[in-house]
């Protein structure tokens, strides 16, 4: 596998039904049957970046992916799954442990990127990463929901070893510009750090699919925050659309 890394990932979070992420998050129900399509769909364009973490329906996501990698050869997909901290303590607070759970749940010996979930004590978590990086367990590593202090002395673990954050996978959107302002894109960008964005449609209310008329389920996670600011953001989705047709028919224009 190359160690670049694709410049896009599709997410797994609301994978699996009756979990934390499908059905109390996102309000669906999801499945392998339902995702095998999108799966192979992806695959058939070039988007082979798969982002999952343990944490997500507590291993149901994983499990998922994996039955549907089985069908694959191995290089075909590039997994990046994440450690939780919070959730340490169910594997002896071991993220060595934790990994190689989520490389049995996925059917993998070697996880491609392998996240840090969120910030919590940096300085116990960041250095358990160097011997999974050193095994070969893990091909390169990154760092999610960090703020700019906790980035930089992260990346200053791992390079005493002679290792780097290879990415940062942190919210960003039209309504939630803290990576930006906090400067940790310029922080990437001089170092050479692919950034991911995640929640870039806030969970779909920038996509122009919700509204008052027609909103989230009420009693999902995402009902419970954006259905109240729907009303607002209908102006912010109405102009991206006009944005979006006029730049489609600046395109139709040239063709």
């Amino acid at each position: 596998m190359s160690e670049k890394l694709a410049k896009l990932a599709l997410g797994t979070w609301s994978w699996g039904s009756g979990t934390v992420g499908g059905d109390q998050v996102f309000g669906n129900h999801l499945e392998k049957e339902d995702l095998q399509p999108v799966f192979e769909a992806a695959l058939q364009v070039g988007l082979n970046l798969w982002d999952t973490a343990t944490v997500y329906g507590m291993g149901a996501s994983e499990e998922i992916l994996g039955s549907l990698m089985r069908q694959r050869k191995r290089d075909e997909v590039v997994v990046s799954t994440k450690f939780t901290p919070q959730i340490a303590g169910m594997y002896e607070d071991s993220m060595a442990k934790m990994a190689e759970a989520s490389c049995q749940r996925l059917g993998i010996e070697v996880i491609d990127i392998y996240w840090i979930h969120n910030p919590l004590d940096v300085e116990r978590w960041t250095p358990e990463l160097i011997p999974l990086l050193k095994s070969g367990k893990v091909r390169q590593v990154g760092v999610s929901n960090h703020n700019l202090a906790q980035l930089k002395r992260a990346n200053e673990i791992l390079g005493a070893e002679g290792f780097r954050v290879a990415a940062v996978q942190n919210h960003l959107s039209l309504i939630n510009r803290f990576s930006e302002q906090a400067g940790i894109l310029d922080y990437c960008r001089e170092n050479k750090i692919e950034f991911f964005a995640y929640m870039v449609l806030e969970q779909g209310a920038l996509s122009g699919k919700y509204d008052v008329e027609h909103p989230f389920p009420a009693d999902s996670d995402r009902g419970k925050m954006y259905n109240p600011l729907l009303p607002q953001l209908a102006k912010l989705t109405a102009a991206l659309q006009e944005v979006g047709a006029a730049h489609h028919l600046s395109v139709s224009l040239w063709q």
